[in-house]
């Protein structure tokens, strides 16, 4: 196949930003967005990542950027992320499989062009805003697009415009009606286990093309599958071609490994554990992070959780909380934190130590940051 542009989109979110996505397209062009609010060391490290080959500002100005690569024909997004590593790179998407994931959704969601709308108000330069768009796009739908997260204009949009259709994080969740909308779907961080029955809570990543599992069931067309070592595989139409460095980690015959550990039960209801390097191994017991943080972060008093393994000379590894308090409230004792989990998990997954933070560390889309170690 032939070479296509590459087009960096440094363009705020907003009408202006899908009017320039739409040209691009036309001209054959694949496109990268640029998150605006990046800090410029991190925003050259980006565009270094994503090597465009062209770039478009907010005044709809568009001109060669040096040392750029071109996309290949048939590619429609590189979209940055930065996976367990901290560090920038490209997720390739074809038209193809932008086309399958706004299907896949929609055919699942009972989608009517006719009488819904989609809102987006998260990121663009993420795959859960990005998608958004290009699902509205690619089916018809109307579509309204925030510059960001505002609850008071978020549910406007649902009074006021009609919006029926949104994608949320959890920490947005609890800053708006949900009641308002026909379907919220809902990424990122650990979903509330206790939610209305229209919050649907979606499992997916930047290399499946956006959320694939909705309420642990996979969408139709949708291959789940684990290994020995307990390690989710994907095949789906909606899986990235490849990075932008030219890597494929699908295997020939179209899976790929997630890093995340995961179960699939009897009825076919994918249960996720955490990433797999994450997993802690105290006194030869294996501790999924994830499973902890999400029984701490229903405590009152407790903003955000993350569990992590701290070293120790018996154990090998001991389980630690780092809580950031809710400003104005008594976080959870140590003694509630593991009575709290000792009710639900084995008692070797309650945490030995709590510490209080005043702040964790979040990403631009509010999932807490986990330290690499």
């Amino acid at each position: 196949m032939g070479d296509a542009d590459l087009t960096a989109l440094a363009v705020p979110a907003g009408p202006r930003f899908v009017e320039v996505l739409r040209r691009e397209w036309d001209r054959g062009a694949a496109v990268c967005p640029v998150d605006d609010r990046l800090d410029t060391p991190e925003r050259d490290r980006v565009l270094a990542a994503l090597a465009p080959t062209h770039l478009v500002d907010e005044s709809g100005a568009r001109r060669r950027w040096p040392g750029g690569r071109p996309a290949r024909n048939g590619d429609a997004l590189v979209v940055a992320t930065s996976g367990t590593s901290g560090f920038p790179k490209g997720v390739v998407l074809t038209h193809e499989a932008t086309e399958a994931s706004a299907r896949l959704t929609s055919d699942r969601l009972m989608i009517d062009p006719a009488s819904d709308r989609w809102l987006c108000c998260l990121p663009v330069a993420h795959i859960g805003g990005l998608s958004v768009i290009t699902r509205a796009l690619l089916t018809g739908t109307p579509l309204t697009v925030h510059d960001r997260f505002d609850p008071a204009a978020v549910q406007a949009a649902a009074r006021i415009d009609g919006v029926t259709r949104v994608s949320l994080v959890t920490r947005a969740l609890v800053q708006i009606d949900p009641a308002l909308f026909t379907t919220v779907l809902l990424g990122g961080a650990a979903p509330p286990v206790q939610r209305p029955p229209n919050v649907i809570a979606t499992y997916g990543s930047t290399e499946t093309g956006s959320g694939i599992v909705y309420d642990r069931r996979r969408l139709d067309g949708v291959d789940l599958r684990t290994d020995g070592e307990g390690q989710l595989w994907v095949r789906s139409p909606t899986l990235l071609r490849c990075y932008r460095d030219g890597t494929d980690p699908k295997t020939p015959d179209g899976w790929f490994p997630t890093g995340d550990a995961a179960t699939i039960d009897d009825g076919g209801l994918l249960h996720v554990h955490g990433r797999l390097a994450e997993v802690i191994v105290t006194g030869g017991e294996k501790v999924w992070p994830a499973r902890v943080e999400r029984l701490i972060a229903g405590l009152p008093g407790v903003a955000g959780v993350v569990v992590v393994g701290v070293a120790h000379p018996e154990w090998g590894q001991e389980v630690l909380a780092r809580i950031e308090p809710d400003p104005g409230t008594r976080p959870p004792t140590l003694a509630e934190v593991r009575a709290a989990v000792r009710a639900d998990l084995p008692s070797w997954w309650a945490p030995r130590r709590v510490e209080y933070v005043d702040r964790l560390h979040r990403t631009a889309l509010g999932k807490i940051r986990r330290p690499l170690r």
